[in-house]
């Protein structure tokens, strides 16, 4: 590839990230101004607590955003590379003038809507910005330090620096604002692993049976699933094993249960969701190793 198309697609991929970057931005800085800041619910982290303050001292959130997540990007500087701290300021920048763009817009009144849709659009935001290598929140930096350097995991720390957040929202708030804001937490985490994992839908499944042949058979012949025979050993017995290998879709898993089953009904069958797969399936072709 010549120079030319090199830089080319190097800029086309600076472009795409800014953009998905700022997507990302705007979307969580209208869950923020639009729904949940209004309700006075609150996000974990460094967002939390500028919501917090600016509600208290009524600064500008966008404003205090920045200069609280300041700090946690020059730790990052050191720690996480260049790269990395660009997009991450690009990212909070925007964010900060979503929030001025979006400040004198109220969606609804109603504390629940606000908490699951608000919940739910926050998640999608911060979701596609780490998606595209950035970040919203000092948090997650400060804890991967703290999580190398003390050995706490980065979840626990999070946990236990949003515990305080939580506790400071229920003081100045209300406690029910404060257990709203915590479900609100819930809910955009679980959206954030599906945007970053997507929605699961092939499983890969694991046999093991004394009929590995006849089910092995079934699978490719009836059912056109492609498996691969893996060799393994019994820990108690000591006895070699054939172990079938296979990932199928979620209508694929009941049809091929059953017919395990009616082959083997003590079978041993392990499934496990499999966030993405790459390559060409087999269907009637047997693969050993």
């Amino acid at each position: 590839m010549s120079a030319g198309k090199l830089f080319m697609k190097k800029i086309l991929s600076i472009f795409k990230k800014g953009f998905f970057l700022t997507l990302g931005a705007f979307i969580a800085g209208f869950a923020i101004d639009t729904l949940l800041a209004p309700n006075n619910i609150i996000d974990g982290g460094v967002i939390g607590i500028s919501m917090i303050l600016s509600y208290v001292f009524k600064y500008n959130l966008g404003l205090l955003i920045i200069i609280l997540n300041i700090p946690f990007i020059c730790l990052a500087f050191t720690k996480m590379g260049k790269n990395f701290v660009i997009q991450t300021f690009f990212a909070i920048f925007m964010f900060a003038v979503a929030t001025n763009i979006f400040h004198s817009i109220q969606i609804t009144h109603d504390l629940l809507l606000a908490t699951v849709f608000g919940g739910l659009i926050l998640g999608t935001g911060v979701g596609i910005v780490l998606k595209n290598e950035g970040s919203l929140d000092g948090t997650e930096i400060m804890s991967l330090v703290i999580s190398k350097k003390f050995g706490f995991s980065v979840g626990e720390i999070i946990m236990t620096f949003n515990i305080f957040i939580y506790a400071a929202s229920g003081l100045v708030f209300g406690w029910e604002k404060a257990m709203y804001s915590i479900l609100t937490y819930i809910l955009a985490s679980r959206v954030i692993d599906v945007v970053l994992e997507g929605v699961s839908n092939s499983k890969s499944v694991q046999i093991i049976s004394e009929k590995w042949d006849e089910i092995g058979e079934v699978l490719i012949k009836d059912l056109e699933i492609g498996v691969t025979y893996m060799h393994g050993t019994g820990g108690y017995s000591g006895q070699a094993k054939t172990i079938i290998y296979c990932v199928v879709s979620r209508i694929e898993l009941s049809k091929m249960k059953e017919a395990i089953k009616s082959i083997d009904p003590r079978a041993f069958i392990s499934v496990v969701d499999v966030h993405e797969a790459y390559g060409i399936r087999m269907g009637k072709r047997i693969d050993k190793t």
